[in-house]
Parts: structure tokens; sequence; C-alpha cells
């Protein structure tokens, strides 16, 4: 009797075992055919357009290669700062519920004298908000009053992400979002990432300098038919004055009669990187769109990469 008990619960562990590896193998199966009709519904040419200074989307927006970002900016600063920026041409801005501006980046956009359709804006939710991400869609919304939200992102990854992603994904079909995308995400999270959701993200924004460069990272992204952007282009704070001074990005600058932030937005654009410099100095905002007279050589965009020193200057 024993014997046969021992035998009938081999049998059932064995098919239990063969239940688990079927189910995975389906599973895998199943992330892979998804992924699959993502990519066959997402254009990969994002190749970028100098004339217009523009890059075409996945989503079907065009997007500017050249914008503020304004982590830090608050109050009337950020108010200035972003009407300072239209004033200078600037038409991408990148903002998040994590800086406390929306409401002083919506007050610039609807008090300057540029059309509404001519400008970018890209927001943020932050983790702390994906257990109810449709109170935090409302309250961006609510917050900027432009009447639509070009791109929201996710800020980074964290519990919950792909329900509040899904979240996104109804209000772009609700046309209140138009495109979506992620904020720190890199290789091993996307993987993971991506078979759960069902619009392919336009736009992936990490940190990008000379000194922390992401040379896996970038052409994993791209070769996604995803836009890549670049937070911290100057290297971020306590790190901006040690870049804007390194000897090999000064000599360029003093090639090209420009400055060394400049060569360095430059040197992202020639990289496929979208870039969003912060500043609050008007001066500075207007020289950072001055991007667009110049070109560095292949031996220039060489001689930046060889900074690389994979020096990641914010945790995350």
């Amino acid at each position: 009797m024993n014997k046969k008990i021992t035998c009938i619960i081999g049998v059932i562990l064995v098919l239990v075992v063969i239940f688990i590896i079927v189910f995975l193998l389906n599973k895998d199966e199943g992330d892979n055919k998804k992924m699959d009709n993502i990519k066959e519904n997402v254009s990969n040419d994002i190749t970028f357009d100098f004339d217009t200074h523009t890059v075409l989307l996945n989503s079907g927006y065009k997007m500017p290669l050249n914008g503020i970002g304004t982590y830090s900016l608050t109050g009337d600063v950020c108010y200035n700062s972003i009407r300072s920026a239209l004033d200078s041409g600037v038409r991408l801005i990148d903002t998040a519920y994590m800086y406390n501006n929306e409401e002083e980046v919506g007050r610039a956009i609807r008090d300057s004298n540029v059309p509404r359709e001519e400008i970018f804006v890209i927001t943020k939710i932050y983790p702390t908000q994906y257990d109810n991400p449709e109170q935090a869609i409302e309250m961006a919304l609510e917050k900027l009053d432009i009447g639509y939200i070009d791109m929201m992102l996710l800020h980074h990854p964290g519990e919950g992400d792909v329900e509040a992603y899904k979240a996104m994904e109804k209000y772009v079909e609700e046309g209140k979002i138009r495109s979506l995308g992620l904020s720190n995400w890199y290789v091993e999270e996307l993987e993971e990432f991506l078979p759960q959701i069902d619009i392919m993200p336009a736009l992936v924004q990490n940190e990008i300098h000379p000194y922390y460069q992401e040379n896996d990272v970038i052409p994993y992204i791209q070769s996604l038919g995803i836009v890549v952007e670049g937070w911290y282009p100057f290297g971020g704070r306590g790190h901006t004055s040690e870049l804007l001074n390194d000897e090999v990005i000064v000599d360029i600058a003093n090639n090209h009669n420009v400055s060394a932030a400049q060569v360095i937005l430059r040197w992202n654009l020639q990289k496929g990187v979208v870039v969003i410099p912060g500043s609050s100095n008007p001066k500075h905002i207007k020289e950072n769109t001055k991007i667009y007279d110049f070109e560095l050589t292949i031996d220039e965009m060489n001689r930046i990469n060889a900074l690389d020193r994979n020096e990641k200057h914010d945790w995350y």
C-alpha cells in the first residue's frame, strides 16, 4: 500500500514538473510573440533631422532634438526660465511630478505667444504614485493645464510600474497623452518590462555625458526604434565645472569657436541622443540652442568617446 502511494505521489510530482516547464516555455513564447507584435508596429527609423531639428517618434509625433530640463527649477525661477527658453526658440520642455514645478511650466506656456502645438512637454510620474496612476496622471494634467501631455514617462522602475504604464496607455487611447516613455531603464530592465506592455515606449531618458556614455545601452535602445534622451549632459551638480573644463573638450571648442557646453550637446546629437540641459541663465539657455551651425569630425567624436569613465553621477 505504501509503495502504491509513493508511486502515485511520484507520478503527480513528475506531472507537476512537466506542467511547470510547459507553462514557462509557453510564457516565454508568448512574451516573445508580444514583443514581435510590438516591434512590427514600430518604425525603426529614428534618424535625427538636422534641418528641422526634430526626430519622428515611433508614436508618429515629431519631437525637438534639444530642449530645457527643469530639475531644481521652482517658483518664479522656473517660470522665468521657461519664458526665456521659449523666447530663445526652445520647444522641448522636460518636467516631472518630483520637480514640483509642473504648475509653473504650464503657466509659462500659457502666458507665452508660442502656439501650444509647437511645444513638446514631457512630464513623469514617480514610483510613489504607481499604486494610483490614474490619480497621478489627472494631477499632472491639472497642474500643467495645457490641454494634453505630449509625453509621459515612468520616472524609475518600481513596484507597480507595469500597471502604471498600462494606465498611461489608456490615456493615450483617450488622447490626453500622446506618447509614452521611460526614465532610468537599462537593458535588463527593458528586457523584463517590454513584453508586459502594449505600446512601445517612444523614448528612454537616462543619464548620459562624456564621463558616462552608456555605449552599450544606447545602441540597444535605438535598435528597438526608441529614441534616447540624456539628462545631466554636463555631468550634473558637483561635476559640471570639471566636465566643462576638460582639456579635450575645451580644445575642440576652441577649434570651432564655440563653448565647451555646445561641444558636449553637439556630441550627444551626433550620437543620436536628444539633449535637455537645465539652466536659469538666459544667456546659457540661448547658447544651448546654438548647436546646429557646426559639426564635430570623426576624430573629435572619438576623442570625446575616449573620455568615458563609466562614472555615474546619480544613483538611478
